[in-house]
């Protein structure tokens, strides 16, 4: 299932940054803020953002992170600033914050549950640091999720790493964000490290969480939006067609928009 991005990478590079430049000047913002986590969808969109020649705010935000996702983000914004004039950097530590939200909220006995709680908030307490940042500098918050993770499986925090202005490379499969990072030269510690959120303190990958591959992922996604169906396959292929489609269900209320209860106009005027 090893999947080949087929895009003309180039073309995809120019376009981007022209609509990301397009984006701000209608909507009369300065430029763009990016948490970068040391994985290659925040280093290819900061590295887009950064080709704009707007004011582009790389913000590290750790709490209790794995020095190998420190790393790598670091080495990427050092990087970036040598190319990019306009690239500026802040850290700002959350660790002390996320550690004081802890203690003023009741635990629960539901391990499980609460290590998902906690993982989420870490999200959401960056999603707020990002947006501080956009309101003091006049930025936009830019997303770095790709399609799989927030068309398909939706592998996201919503009003957490979810909560943004604007997404670059939402209409990007892994394997596209992959080939973009290797036309712009990302460090190579960053293409060859194993994907991960980074939510939990630890270095778990993303495929050890979700149970399947991005390449296995995107195969599936394919096959779902082809109107498959498990019966139609075997042994690890309906494995990974299971599990894409059981998150793609669960995960609607994160990939579509939020429900309104319309009131009737005879009951309402």
């Amino acid at each position: 299932m090893t999947k080949k991005s087929k895009i003309k990478v180039g073309e995809v590079n120019t376009f981007i940054v022209s609509w990301l430049k397009d984006y701000s000047a209608k909507s009369k913002t300065k430029g763009f803020v990016i948490g970068i986590s040391g994985g290659v969808d925040s280093a290819v969109t900061s590295t887009l953002c950064a080709q704009t020649g707007l004011p582009t705010w790389c913000i590290e935000m750790p709490i209790h992170q794995d020095s190998s996702q420190v790393s790598r983000g670091r080495e990427h914004i050092e990087q970036l600033k040598k190319k990019f004039p306009n690239v500026h950097h802040a850290e700002a530590d959350l660790t002390t914050v996320f550690e004081t939200f802890k203690k003023v909220v009741p635990g629960s006995d539901d391990s499980t549950k609460l290590d998902l709680s906690l993982a989420n908030t870490r999200a959401r307490l960056r999603m707020s640091t990002l947006y501080y940042f956009a309101g003091i500098h006049g930025l936009l918050v830019a997303g770095t999720g790709n399609r799989v993770e927030d068309f398909g499986i939706g592998f996201f925090t919503k009003y957490g790493d979810g909560g943004v202005d604007l997404s670059p490379i939402a209409d990007l499969m892994k394997s596209d964000v992959y080939a973009l990072g290797t036309y712009l030269d990302i460090p190579k510690s960053i293409q060859n490290a194993a994907p991960t959120d980074g939510l939990f303190g630890d270095s778990r990958t993303d495929e050890e969480q979700i149970g399947a591959s991005y390449d296995e992922l995107e195969w599936a996604m394919t096959e779902f939006e082809n109107n498959k169906k498990e019966e139609d396959y075997s042994g690890r292929e309906r494995e990974v067609f299971v599990i894409y489609k059981r998150l793609n269900t669960i995960n609607q209320h994160k990939m579509n928009p939020i429900p309104v209860c319309l009131i009737p106009k005879k009951i309402k005027y």
